[in-house]
C-alpha cells in the first residue's frame, strides 16, 4: 500500500539542551551491547520496530549485519527491567562531531511505563559522552504514537520536515510474521 510519511529531523547542538525526563524509572538498567552480535541487533530492531514498520533492516544477511555491526562507529546500548530487555538504542559517531541515535524504542509490553522517557535521556547522555558537538535523530508518522513528543520533551529541536510516499505492507510486520499486534 503506498501511504504518505512525514519524517521529522531532530538535533541538540549542546548538553544543556537536555531535558531528562523528571520520572526516573529506577527498574531500568542500561549497559552496552559491548560484542557485535547481529542476532541480538536483529531480534532487538524487529521486537521494536515490528509495529511500527521497521523493515529497511529486515532483509539484511547476517554478514551485513556483523560488518555493520563492527564498525568502531556504532553502539548498540540495552535497556533491561529484572532481566529482561526492555528497549533499546543505536548510536553512530559521524564526521563533523555528529552522533546520530539511529534506532531507539522499547519492546511492546514495556510501552507506556514511563520507560521512556528514562532510556531516551540515557541515550543522549551517551551519544554526548561520544565527543559529539551534536546529537541528531529522526522518526516519522509511522513511528510510536508519543516519539515525537518524547524528543522534544527531552531538548530536541525540529531543523527539517519532510514528506514522501512510501509503499509498505499493508499491516505492520510485527516482531516475526503471524504475531499478534500486542500495541494497537
Amino acid at each position: 500500500m503506498k501511504t504518505q510519511v512525514t519524517t521529522y529531523h531532530l538535533e541538540m547542538t549542546d548538553p544543556a539542551q537536555l531535558l531528562p525526563t523528571s520520572q526516573r524509572a529506577a527498574e531500568l538498567l542500561v549497559q552496552q551491547a559491548a560484542i557485535p552480535c547481529p542476532e541480538l541487533n536483529r531480534f532487538l530492531y524487529a521486537s521494536v520496530g515490528g509495529d511500527w514498520y521497521w523493515i529497511d533492516r529486515l532483509g539484511w544477511s547476517y554478514d551485513r549485519w556483523l560488518a555493520y555491526l563492527q564498525r568502531p562507529e556504532v553502539e548498540t546500548w540495552i535497556g533491561y527491567v529484572a532481566g529482561t530487555p526492555a528497549g533499546y538504542f543505536e548510536l553512530e559517531k559521524q564526521s563533523e562531531g555528529n552522533v546520530e541515535i539511529v534506532y531507539f524504542g522499547l519492546l511492546p509490553q514495556f510501552v507506556g511505563r514511563g520507560l521512556g522517557g528514562a532510556l531516551l535521556t540515557e541515550t543522549i547522555r551517551r551519544a554526548w559522552a561520544m565527543d559529539a558537538t551534536r546529537v541528531w535523530v529522526h522518526t516519522c508518522s509511522l513511528d510510536g504514537p508519543h516519539a515525537l513528543a518524547n524528543y522534544q520533551a527531552r531538548g530536541f529541536r525540529l531543523f527539517k520536515e519532510e514528506v514522501a510516499d512510501v509503499e509498505l505492507p499493508a499491516e505492520p510486520v510485527g516482531p516475526w510474521p503471524g504475531a499478534r499486534n500486542p500495541v494497537s
